[in-house]
């Protein structure tokens, strides 16, 4: 299968980037090395093309009412010009078949941004259901996405005359180059941030008059590679690793994105027995107490007799903590403050269990 090419890529390409695929695209995996562009949003400004990420319009009278008893947050929580994170979930057990953004644009219209390599089954799920005079439409190639992380996102885009100090999941319109487009504070690296959703034909005209602007504060280059590990230090989930049609919000500690008091959603009554189940597996953080890097699938075993007791779905190198960390899915008994072992290759090593996220983030400072 050909790999998608984001509108991007000659720009990547340019800049000595090295790919890999995500979702069926072949994305910038890392420029100057991950350790470098992680630091950078941690004490400046990245940018990372992540225009991988699904796009979808839902529309027509009582739009919102319709997405509303699909997926799993309220939309009814929020007024037009914010963003909701919620999850499209399995009706009859509570998976996950992906996390989405959803920005509510009126009654009548909802933009989703799924994750890419679900875009089309989430769009397939909501147009099976949707009534007549709702549309669904696929728009995955027609925008571009830049997020714009870091502590000095604010400077750079406010020396371009777009929207900056909003409220942290709303969005705002600003214009280059003769486009409009939207600029919501949001992200997944736990700093304080934008994601600049642009049509796709205007994407190179605006990647190029950022790099302009922010020359000043030192904006760098980030890949996929860093987008993880920001991620993981802040505990956030990652559909296919810690969300899955096997693994429901409930047990990956996302039930903060479920609207219990909805009438209704896809998968309602499966999560709210699993809510009453004392037993279900659950997420915890793994923190290294010596050298040890987990991975994703190793197992989490009791630090005495080596009994399995779990699997790591995300496990990374923290370039801010400088020590090995990880996300797994525990039995019931397992509780932050416990120790644990990961079985990495044949060596126990030993891990801390605690609760993320690991670095304090800054995503929501005013």
């Amino acid at each position: 299968m050909d790999l998608l090419h984001s509108p991007l890529h000659d720009r990547h390409a340019a800049l000595g980037a090295k790919f890999a695929e995500f979702g069926g695209w072949l994305m910038p995996l890392e420029y100057s090395g991950v350790l470098k562009e992680h630091a950078s949003v941690r004490d400046g400004v990245g940018v990372f093309d992540v225009s991988h990420l699904g796009k979808a319009l839902v529309r027509g009278p009582g739009a919102a009412d319709f997405v509303n008893a699909c997926l799993t947050n309220d939309l009814g929580r929020i007024h037009p010009g914010k963003a909701q994170y919620t999850l499209c979930c399995n009706d009859d057990d509570g998976g996950v078949i992906d996390d989405i953004i959803a920005y509510l644009r009126s009654d009548d219209e909802v933009f989703l941004i799924p994750n890419a390599a679900n875009n089309t089954e989430v769009v397939a799920r909501l147009s099976a259901a949707a009534p007549d005079g709702i549309d669904v439409v696929n728009q995955h190639r027609d925008y571009a996405v830049l997020a714009v992380q870091g502590t000095r996102s604010d400077e750079v885009l406010g020396a371009l005359g777009l929207p900056v100090g909003h409220e942290y999941m709303s969005y705002a319109s600003g214009s280059l180059a003769g486009v409009d487009f939207s600029v919501c504070r949001t992200g997944y690296t736990g700093e304080r941030g934008y994601e600049l959703v642009v049509p796709s034909s205007a994407a190179v005209d605006v990647w190029d008059e950022l790099f302009r602007a922010g020359d000043r504060w030192g904006l760098t280059a980030c890949g996929l590679g860093a987008r993880d590990t920001l991620r993981t230090e802040m505990g956030y989930a990652l559909h296919g690793q810690e969300l899955s049609p096997s693994i429901s919000p409930v047990m990956a500690g996302v039930s903060w994105a479920v609207g219990w008091s909805k009438p209704d959603f896809w998968g309602k009554a499966a999560l709210e027995a699993q809510r009453t189940k004392p037993d279900l597996n659950h997420l915890v953080g793994l923190k290294a107490q010596g050298r040890g890097i987990s991975r994703p699938g190793m197992d989490v075993v009791t630090s005495d007799d080596f009994a399995t007791i779990g699997t790591v779905t995300s496990g990374t190198f923290s370039p801010t903590l400088r020590t090995g960390i990880g996300l797994a899915l525990v039995d019931s008994v397992v509780r932050a403050g416990d120790v644990v072992r990961v079985d990495i290759r044949g060596r126990m090593e030993t891990f801390d269990v605690v609760k993320p996220p690991f670095v304090q983030p800054s995503t929501k400072e005013g």
